[in-house]
């Protein structure tokens, strides 16, 4: 049935997808071309948060890179829906330091700028070692608790990462905790680093914790924040998230990001909670 929605939507819009074992597929300078495992639950035509925030992070991560500086904290604006198509990424330092540094992103298309980043690097350093205070996540699951795509979502990016659920589902309401990783690169031929893989995934807390019917309301996400005091190792990322929703429609969804050594920091999406 999703195969064939997917036939019927690129009838309509009259795109071809391509057929790749990645999230994109470099076009030179500079472009990209994203692929139908970016596709978001939606709308066809759009990608999930999650592959551009991956996308975004290692243009940070490569621009002019250091060896003595870490990541501690990415933020993404998503400034419009993100087309499953031709993309331009552009990257700088825009406030150099000798100990913290910001660098910029950004993801464009069609002449509009879609999605951009901002992104602190830290110097390394020695320093007393303060265990996080956050719980350890529930082991990883076996592979036959595998989560399903429900009925009637779009397929690409869903199936495009593996999915295994501790507590909660997307289809049900309430806090959600899953296991998860990319069946693909991000990129052709390249692993993707502990940062691309945690900021491919955060952008998902708010659809394993949402509290409400998603086939009856929205939970846009205008930005992803994350933190972390050590970048993830291995395939594995654990997202534990909870949503809160207060008066006039605002929620706050919050992620506890681990690896299988346990937490490396922590997400939060504000959100349009909204009827549709």
């Amino acid at each position: 049935m999703v195969r064939r929605r997917f036939a019927l939507v690129d009838a309509l819009v009259g795109y071809v997808r391509p057929v790749t074992d990645s999230f994109y597929v470099p076009l030179g300078d500079d472009r990209w071309r994203a692929t139908v495992n970016t596709t978001g639950p939606w709308d066809a035509r759009h990608q999930h948060g999650g592959p551009p925030g991956a996308l975004l992070a290692r243009a940070v991560e490569q621009c002019e890179p250091r060896e003595d500086a870490v990541v501690a904290r990415v933020t993404v604006e998503i400034l419009g829906g993100i087309p499953v198509g031709e993309l331009v990424l552009t990257s700088r330092v825009a406030r150099p330091g000798r100990r913290v540094e910001l660098v910029e992103a950004s993801l464009a298309a069609g002449g509009r700028t879609v999605a951009r980043a901002t992104a602190w690097r830290v110097q390394r350093s020695a320093g007393v070692h303060i265990a996080p205070r956050h719980p350890m996540p529930a082991p990883l699951p076996d592979p036959t608790t595998d989560w399903e795509t429900p009925e009637g979502w779009i397929d690409g990016y869903l199936s495009a990462v593996e999915w295994r659920t501790t507590g909660g589902r997307f289809d049900q309401p309430g806090p959600g905790a899953v296991w998860t990783r990319l069946r693909h690169p991000l990129v052709p031929d390249e692993e993707p680093t502990g940062l691309q893989r945690v900021m491919a995934v955060a952008d998902s807390g708010s659809g394993i914790s949402s509290e409400l019917d998603q086939r009856r309301w929205h939970f846009i996400n205008p930005e992803l924040t994350v933190h972390l005091h050590r970048i993830p190792a291995g395939e594995w990322i654990c997202l534990d998230a909870v949503t809160t929703i207060s008066d006039g429609g605002v929620g706050l969804a919050t992620s506890v990001l681990s690896d299988v050594d346990g937490p490396v920091g922590v997400g939060a999406q504000s959100l349009l909670v909204a009827p549709r």
